[in-house]
Order: C-alpha cells, then structure tokens, then sequence
C-alpha cells in the first residue's frame, strides 16, 4: 500500500494550547507544502533577513505532505508573509520562544491507497482495537535520517571521544537521502580527507566548507570543528543515537516477556523491532509472572522507559542489564552515553510512554477508481509530541508502507547554505 503518493494524502496539523498575550516573541502559524521545516525556516530567514537564532520552533514536519505548525521569531515583524510552498500566518504576541513543550499533539489526516478489499475488515478492527490495547510507541525510521551507508551512529564516536571520526560521519558519510549536490560535495571530503586546502579549493561555498576553512588553520583541531557544525544538525544526531538505543532496548524487554505466540517483527532501520501478539499476552516466563528481564508485560505495557543516557540514574526495576546488552556492540556501557564536548550539546532527559494510544480516530473506505477489487483508506486521529504516524500506520497493517522518506536531515548543508555561518547556540534539543 502506497502513502504520500500525493501530499494532500498525509495532513498533519500542529495543536497547542499556547495563546497570544503580550512579549517580545511574534508568535506565527506556518503551513506548507512540498517543503521540509527547516528550508521553510532557511527561506523565511532570507526573505526577513534575520539571523538563525532568532526563530524557534517545536518540531520538524514531513516535507511529502500537507503540514501546519507553529513558530516564533524574536522582535519578528508583526505581519504575514506568503510564498510559493508555504504561507506564514501572524497571530500575535507571546512572551517566550516557542518549542517542543508548547505542542500539545498532532491532528492527522491521512489517505493509504490501494489496500487488497479482503483486508478491510482486519485492518479496521485493527484500529479500533488499538484504542483498547494500545500500539507500541517506537521511534520511525525519520529519527536516523543521519545514519549512512556505513550504519554507523554518529553519537557512538562522539561519545568515545574519537571527534574525527564524528565529524567525518556528519560532514563525508555517503547517505541514501544525500541529494546530488550534498553527494557531490561529500564525495570531495572522502576523496581528500586531511587534505584541507585543496578540499577548500574545490568544495563551494557551503557551511561544510566553513568546517574546512577551520581546518586549514587548525589541520587535526576536530574536537572543535565538531562544534562549528550547526548545533541543530548535532542535536538530530545525539537524537538518533538515543532513540536507536531506546528502540533496541525496549524491543529486547518486549521479546523478553512470556507471551502465548511468538513476537511478532516490524522491520526498520533499528534492526527487526519486536511486536507483542495481539490480545491478552500471558504475564511471564516465570511462575511469578515476570519476563527475564524483571517485569511481566502488564508492568512494562504500564510503564514509561527513560531516555538513556549518563544523565539518567532511575532505572526501572529489572530494565539495566538490557540497556546494558543493547550498547555492548559498541564497546560501551550506559555511564559513557554523554558528551564531554561541546557543552551546548546533550543528550535528552525524560520519559517516554512505552504504549501509545491514538485518540480521536475516524476510519472509512473509498473504492479505487482504477482497481476494483482495491480501495483507499482514509485515516483521521491524534498523536501526543513525539509520536509517529507512519509507525501507527505500519502497526496497523503490519507491512512496510510505501512512503517517500522524509527523514531529519542528513547532511550539514542548509539549504541556502552561503546564508548561514557555523554558530554554537546554548540550547537544549527537546525530543
């Protein structure tokens, strides 16, 4: 089944409780089309002629769809301003930047095409029961958009210390997203690594050739020309290094709870992430009801995991061994999951849900006009921050959906790269 073959087939619409008052903060509506969140920035700063650090917004949006979300611009101009892909609506003023904490959830409307009439009884039950039993809340392939060819986590280098090889993940890494000119441009750095006047010479001018022209100064100064990479690109990879860790480890805690079928598997960049079986799994291995791991599935299903990291010493009961097995391929255990440098990046503290429930859910069918024996299956519900619709959608039909990827971006150029210059920003990336 097909989705996003057209962008009105994916909507989504940003809610926030947050109302115009009074502050130095302009506080917009964004929609847009055929457009990713951060070029639609990159264009507004342009238009206004604005530095970067004076817009703020909660969260990045599919550039395959339809979106609307909110953003803030201090001392912004108190007016509209409407372009080709995207329109910017001002509603006023608030008294602080707007973030990730301000979304209170995300309304979505979405069309899959093409879907076998045989299933359509399965796949609506399916929905109505994840109102009851809920639906696993995993982070979707966009989370690692950062990761290439290689597989390699940009984070695991990082936090060993090994600041080239980060650097050299972030700025050459061949990756499937690379459009041509970022493939052009990294195929130069790989080509001519150390080499730095002459990568100079070639590369245009770019963000990336600002890391360069650092380091024909500073030839083996990686540790800081880690930290003139805009400090939004690091935090999108200490993201994806945490989210791939939390996926792996609440996945090997699902497959470690008794249950009465084998687990089922949903594929992802993650590796095979674990499913429990539909209905009432049994509560554990053991007689007294708890899995290997320390908790039966009526307590993990319950229960929130925290975001792992150095920063988080509350581990819930019979969870850290797992987390522990989770980065023994990178050599690394739970206390070395920080960064020593630079100090405006972090990795993320908080909880999040393992079970996440979609509300507000409306589901019909319309016949294919092409395939009579297929129909479209126009879905409707809401998601708290943070979740993934495409991953609701991928546990209702247990398949991969094609999809055109809309990962967070993968490279360090922006957009309109000359209008930017590295910049180290002291804030703290929400997730």
């Amino acid at each position: 089944m097909k989705l996003k073959s057209a962008p009105e087939d994916f909507q989504v619409e940003e809610q926030t409780d947050v109302v115009p008052s009074e502050g130095p903060f302009a506080f917009y509506r964004l929609s847009k089309q055929g457009l990713g969140t951060p070029e639609a920035v990159q264009e507004i700063l342009r238009i206004w002629g604005l530095p970067r650090n004076r817009i703020s917004y909660g969260g990045l949006k599919d550039r395959h769809a339809q979106t609307m979300q909110h953003l803030t611009i201090h001392r912004g101009p108190r007016s509209g301003l409407t372009d080709r892909s995207f329109g910017l609506e001002y509603l006023g003023q608030v008294p602080s930047p707007f973030g990730a904490k301000d979304i209170a959830s995300n309304r979505f409307k979405i069309r899959l095409r093409g879907i076998d009439n045989a299933r359509i009884a399965e796949l609506s039950h399916r929905a109505e029961d994840s109102k009851l039993n809920g639906l696993i809340n995993y982070f979707d392939d966009q989370r690692f958009g950062s990761i290439g060819y290689s597989g390699e986590l940009i984070g695991v280098p990082w936090c060993k210390g090994d600041y080239e090889r980060a650097l050299y993940l972030s700025m050459a890494e061949a990756n499937p997203h690379d459009r041509p000119r970022e493939k052009e441009q990294k195929g130069i750095l790989r080509d001519y690594w150390g080499q730095w006047e002459k990568c100079k010479a070639i590369l245009d001018r770019s963000h990336r050739r600002s890391i360069v022209t650092y380091l024909v100064d500073h030839p083996v100064g990686f540790k800081r020309a880690l930290a003139l990479v805009r400090q939004d690109l690091r935090g999108i990879y200490v993201a994806a290094f945490q989210s791939w860790v939390w996926n792996r480890w609440l996945s090997s805690l699902i497959e470690a709870c008794g249950q009465p079928e084998p687990c089922r598997w949903l594929e992802s960049k993650c590796g095979p992430l674990a499913l429990p079986v539909a209905g009432n799994p049994q509560e554990g291995n053991s007689q007294n009801g708890n899995t290997e791991a320390g908790l039966s599935w009526s307590e993990l299903s319950r229960s929130q995991l925290p975001l792992p990291s150095a920063r988080e010493h509350q581990w819930p009961a019979g969870t850290l061994e797992a987390l522990q097995k989770v980065l023994e391929p990178f050599g690394m255990e739970v206390r070395e999951m920080r960064l020593k440098y630079p100090r405006d990046t972090f990795f993320s503290k908080g909880q999040r849900s393992i079970l996440l429930r979609p509300t507000r859910i409306e589901s019909d069918w319309e016949p294919s006009l092409e395939q009579t024996d297929r129909s479209h299956w126009r879905l409707q519900f809401e998601l708290p921050r943070g979740a993934y619709a495409t991953m609701v959608v991928r546990q209702w039909t247990l398949e991969n959906v094609e999809l055109e990827d809309d990962p967070e971006p993968s490279g360090i150029d922006d957009p309109n790269p000359d209008a930017l210059e590295p910049q180290v920003d002291a804030s703290e990336q929400s997730q």
